[in-house]
């Protein structure tokens, strides 16, 4: 197949344009060996003929897309759950990768009992490492025969019944008793005190566990793990004062991020930030990213890893979202522009300039925030051809302008032009022979159905 042809064939694939008989004649496409492109089998809306066509496909890795497809409906992926291949009931069982401002929803807790009792272990284990499973599907897995769905269910812990909770902390395999007991240890001095004694659990036991003095005093001295210890909420305030001059800066960190301290005594504390630390590591502020009240303590701090934390959540109300937008953070703009939906424009223009390339595309085209209107007046003429492609996203840019835009010395420039509908048709046809622009060029909903139909021919694709 000719490139340029398999481009625009891409192209045409997440074309929005696209008429259904193209886009069946699309998805059947297998000859010699052939696979439809991803973005076809992973549009949004598929009508059920599509769907039909997709699930029957010889090609395992059609339905694996499919399977691993955030725009699909989960009932529509569950019928995979019967698939023949391994493959496509572990891309099911897994499901799509988790994407920043996005939502998948989960398959049904039937169908992730029956991938769970899936015959192959690669389906089984796919399935307890999913991010998208229903928490009462995960709390059902507690009597499962496998250890191994017995220590995922541990992740519900709050919401199991106290008899089903006992049950896991006596349960015949060792990892999941572990499992349970370092779930239990945040409200059980005496389980945390067993679990100090495990060099396996020991240190996420001073983490989170509930201490005793002496206990406590104990792990000060033994520095066996300080930093997680510093982290401790249970930690009577004179340690926490000894750790916060530790020698150690790790230690000094973890102490500073405690979520007890007022301003005044965190600020005081000698720690130093990382210039790309985002704040990952903040567990108070990342497990309440949805509760107002952390939110606001998080991103009302000084602390610069409190303040990233904190802009990693989507809940942010519009006060909390001004002030760390004023906040003079290359990292925190970041995380506002990735993860918020209504990061105010400056700073997504700041990011965009800082960080350029692909991730600035992204940002460009998937934020809902991200500004159109003057685009054109302010960048058609400027310097750097990343923001020349800018002038294709304003509404008032002419065809004239377009066109003279897919002509540009920068590419992506030109390949932004090149799938915008307002590109004078006949710009558009030469385009679809061009190599860098017959993708874009594909998916213009400007396109000719015609025009499709005859891509297709050139692409091999059979009627």
């Amino acid at each position: 197949m000719v490139a340029f042809y398999a481009s625009a064939l891409d192209g045409i694939a997440r074309n929005p344009a696209l008429p259904t008989p193209l886009l069946l004649r699309l998805l059947a496409f297998d000859e010699g060996g052939g696979h439809p492109p991803r973005d076809a089998v992973q549009r949004a809306g598929l009508p059920e003929p599509a769907v039909g066509v997709i699930l029957a496909h010889p090609n395992p890795g059609v339905r694996i897309d499919f399977a691993m497809s955030a725009r699909a409906e989960p009932a529509q992926r569950a019928r995979l759950a019967d698939d023949p291949s391994p493959k496509v009931r572990a891309a099911l069982a897994y499901g799509p990768e988790r994407l920043p401002r996005t939502t998948v929803e989960p398959l049904p807790d039937a169908v992730c009992a029956r991938l769970l009792d899936d015959p192959d272990p690669s389906v089984r284990a796919a399935l307890l490492n999913s991010p998208h499973l229903a928490p009462s599907f995960v709390a059902s897995m507690a009597a499962h025969h496998d250890p191994e769905a017995r220590r995922g269910a541990v992740r519900a812990w709050e919401i199991l019944p106290p008899g089903e909770q006992a049950a896991l902390l006596a349960d015949p395999d060792a990892e999941v008793r572990r499992a349970a007991a370092l779930r239990e240890c945040r409200r059980d001095a005496r389980v945390t005190a067993e679990l100090l004694r495990d060099p396996e659990s020991a240190a996420e036991a001073q983490r989170c566990g509930l201490l005793v003095r002496a206990d406590a005093e104990r792990c000060v001295a033994e520095r066996t793990h300080p930093a997680a210890l510093a982290e401790n909420p249970s930690l009577p305030a004179d340690l926490v004062e000894r750790l916060a001059v530790d020698p150690d800066e790790a230690v000094r960190l973890a102490v500073s991020l405690r979520p007890e301290l007022d301003e005044t005594r965190r600020m005081a504390i000698d720690f130093t930030a990382g210039d790309f630390d985002r704040g990952d590591g903040v567990r108070w502020v990342r497990d309440g990213l949805a509760d107002p009240e952390v939110l606001r303590r998080a991103a009302t701090s000084a602390h610069p890893l409190l303040q990233r934390a904190a802009a990693r959540s989507p809940h942010l109300p519009p006060d909390l979202l001004r002030l760390l937008a004023r906040v003079e953070d290359p990292v925190l703009e970041n995380l506002l522009g990735i993860y918020h939906p209504d990061t105010p424009e400056e700073v997504l223009m700041r990011v965009f300039a800082r960080l350029g390339g692909t991730f600035s595309a992204w940002m460009a085209e998937t934020h809902p925030r991200f500004p159109r209107e003057g685009l054109a007046a302010r960048y058609a003429d400027h310097p750097d051809g990343n923001y020349r492609r800018l002038a294709v996203r304003d509404p008032a840019a002419t065809p004239e302008l377009i066109e003279r835009l897919s002509h540009d010395p920068a590419v992506w420039t030109r390949q932004a032009a090149a799938g915008d509908p307002r590109l004078p048709l006949h710009r558009l046809r030469e385009a679809l022979h061009v190599p860098e622009l017959a993708s874009s060029a594909g998916a213009n909903p400007a396109l000719p159905e015609a025009e499709m139909a005859a891509v297709l021919e050139r692409a091999g694709v059979p009627a």
